[in-house]
């Protein structure tokens, strides 16, 4: 039985599987989307997701950790300079597996793994959608509607002001002529 083993070993050395993931993380932020079995994928996303959350606090220690974890110069330097920059607003999920089939060779599920705020045609998609507001609640509606209420009742008041001042401007043309 394998009750609380959480990691999956993928059939290979501890090493081999530090070294496969490492490889992998820094591909995955060079190239902002890999493709790869939907199993190293899963595995992958535990791997690269607190990475993605280290590089938000742009220390040298976090750096350090981060170049430890994927033991390449320019994936550490996209990953604190682009990628940081464009997940800061954003509080997990940074990575999304898209399943694309199985294999010809072995049978084995494939799948597209992209970071989320780099996918230029949904995020074209989800630009029209944020600009709709939904409303949920019933009591906002009250409260405009009083509100829109008091507003025409000072605009009749706003006028009457008006109209004095109007015929006061209009008998001092008559006094002009």
């Amino acid at each position: 039985m394998r009750h609380g083993k959480k990691i999956n070993h993928l059939g290979r050395t501890a090493e081999h599987r530090r070294a496969m993931l490492s490889n992998m993380a820094a591909s995955l932020i060079l190239h902002k989307r890999i493709t790869t079995t939907v199993a190293k994928a899963k595995a992958l996303r535990k791997y690269v997701e607190p990475l993605i959350t280290k590089s938000k606090d742009n220390t040298t220690n976090s750096r350090r950790v981060a170049f430890s974890y994927l033991q390449s110069k320019e994936a550490t330097k996209e990953l604190f300079d682009g990628v940081a920059e464009k997940v800061a607003s954003r509080p997990g999920g940074y990575t999304r597996i898209i399943r694309t089939g199985y294999r010809a060779g072995d049978n084995a599920e494939t799948c597209m793994m992209e970071l989320v705020d780099f996918n230029e045609l949904l995020l074209k998609d989800a630009a029209p959608a944020k600009a709709k507001s939904k409303r949920t609640r019933r009591a906002g509606k009250a409260k405009k509607a009083e509100g829109s209420a008091d507003v025409q009742a000072s605009a009749p008041a706003a006028d009457a002001k008006e109209a004095p001042e109007g015929d006061n401007s209009a008998d001092s043309k008559k006094t002009e002529e």
